[in-house]
């Protein structure tokens, strides 16, 4: 059985990030070789050095929405309100603190500016109000482990260079470092870079409740990898180049297509024992203990090599999690 307590881990608080770099590419990296086993520190910076031409590096080019809102209620007590799916008009799907509040029941945002009906547990509609305007009066929905309110430069540093499609509630974090000066290089290597979506969704920060992790049911997430990604991997997968997923997003996606579908819902859940079909190297942030994220990456990486990258990252003060530094499992 694997049991919840192997992907247990000690960080010290001090080490979680909590604003971002203002030079995304001056991030420190770990570069884990599952082959060897051996570890380097480099700078984020640096990673072209590990790359060859013959390599697709896969970004995920999800956007993440300002779709946290502080509200109040008639009765005047304050309410929060997360945005995780548009439904139709102006109906979202919806997560709400605190989480008993009523059917039928008013909230308004900004003054009174924005007014909301509440339709269930999950589910809210906006009362006379636009996208623009709902969305203007949002913040970014930062990590629980941030402990701050969003600022200003979390519109620009909680979002990757690269993000074009509207539709998720947490950053695909292992791609914010890249700057467009870097994939410019990259390009210009004669390297491919193909592009899919995978919208991040809160289940991301949930913790596995099961001692058995086996038993643990992901969350499902919307995904699609266009045409022109799709004979990009299959030309790289026929003659055994490596594919490089930037992030356990990609990953995710990239194993699902390898499954035999390119769009869709996927609730894909890799731990140690998963046989990998696609993906050659992994590019990710360091994550929470506990969580189906750390599981993926030993699953990656081996559980010995990942463990040991991680007790030298926390020796050495690495920065950790969505604001953190980096780490390249080759």
């Amino acid at each position: 059985m694997l049991k919840l307590s192997d992907f247990d881990y000690f960080l010290p608080k001090e080490l979680i990030a909590q604003y971002p770099l203002k030079e995304r590419e001056t991030a420190r990296l770990l570069v884990a070789e599952r082959k060897s086993g051996r570890i380097e520190h480099r700078i984020f910076k640096d990673i072209g050095d590990y790359f060859s031409k013959p390599d697709l590096l896969v970004l995920n080019d999800t956007r993440v929405l300002p779709g946290r809102l502080i509200g109040r209620r008639v009765t005047g007590g304050r309410v929060e309100v997360l945005l995780l799916e548009h439904k139709s008009g102006m109906r979202f799907k919806v997560m709400f603190k605190p989480a008993r509040l009523k059917a039928g029941e008013q909230i308004s945002f900004s003054g009174g500016e924005i007014r909301a009906r509440i339709e269930s547990r999950e589910e809210l509609t906006f009362l006379g109000n636009d996208m623009a305007e709902v969305y203007g009066a949002g913040v970014m929905p930062l990590p629980p482990y941030i402990k701050r309110e969003a600022e200003p430069l979390d519109n620009i540093y909680y979002q990757t260079v690269y993000a074009r499609e509207d539709g998720a509630v947490a950053s695909p974090t292992a791609g914010l470092h890249f700057t467009d000066k870097m994939l410019g290089d990259i390009k210009a290597r004669g390297m491919d870079i193909a592009y899919l979506t995978l919208h991040v969704g809160p289940g991301t920060f949930r913790s596995v409740k099961s001692d058995d992790i086996t038993e643990h049911k992901m969350e499902a997430e919307y995904f699609k990898i266009p045409q022109d990604s799709c004979e990009l991997i299959r030309k790289k997968q026929a003659v055994k180049e490596r594919i490089v997923a930037v992030g356990t997003t990609s990953l995710r996606a990239l194993e699902t297509y390898a499954l035999g579908r390119s769009q869709g819902l996927t609730d894909l859940f890799v731990y140690p024992g998963y046989a990998f079909k696609l993906t050659g190297a992994l590019l990710t942030n360091f994550h929470l203990p506990r969580t189906t994220l750390f599981m993926l990456v030993a699953a990656f990486a081996g559980e010995g090599l990942i463990k040991e990258a991680y007790r030298q990252a926390i020796d050495r003060k690495y920065r950790f999690y969505s604001y953190g530094d980096a780490m390249l499992i080759l």
